[in-house]
């Protein structure tokens, strides 16, 4: 890291950005207010994601399923306040870094990645993949375009995180179908 890194103070290891298994991410161009989070925070997203999320939010009501929007678009900055914030609360940098990416790296940043919740399960936490809605969306996000990107033993390294669903690397497998295509 140099001194003219903004986020030096973050203690980033400096080969972070170059593991093939951590892609670099943009921050959205355009965005649309969804719904409030949780807390009444309003939550954006990309405008595709946008509506795939309304449609999947209604067809899972329509099986007697809730899904709740904990987080959608995150800044880069705001990816770097969050750290710093785990990192005055103590935590390592290496701890930090196995369940949020450094600023650049979070599919957050392209407003086409969710954090969800349901009633009865504590957000963001493993537990949600005992409930009804996990299980609904195992079998029915594809339809929408979502994926659940960090398993169990993910090849990015993340920790097992059942409740972010995105539809970033749908993307990427359309472009690099598209490019082969033509």
């Amino acid at each position: 890291m140099t001194s003219s890194d903004p986020f030096a103070d973050l203690r980033i290891p400096s080969d972070y950005g170059r593991n093939p298994r951590r892609p670099r991410f943009k921050e959205a161009e355009t965005l649309e207010d969804v719904e409030p989070n949780l807390v009444g925070m309003t939550q954006r997203l990309a405008p595709t994601t946008a509506a795939a999320w309304r449609d999947m939010k209604r067809s899972a009501a329509d099986a007697g399923v809730q899904l709740l929007l904990v987080s959608g678009f995150r800044s880069i900055r705001h990816q770097a306040d969050l750290i710093r914030r785990k990192l005055a609360a103590g935590q390592s940098i290496e701890k930090i870094l196995t369940v949020n990416a450094a600023p650049g790296f979070s599919e957050h940043h392209t407003g086409r990645a969710i954090d969800i919740a349901t009633p009865g399960t504590r957000p963001l936490t493993a537990e949600f993949d005992t409930s009804p809605a996990f299980q609904w969306l195992q079998a029915n996000a594809g339809a929408f375009g979502f994926h659940m990107p960090y398993g169990r033993g993910n090849r990015f390294g993340f920790e097992y995180e059942p409740w972010h669903w995105s539809q970033v690397e749908t993307d990427v497998r359309r472009r690099k179908s598209d490019a082969r295509v033509g």
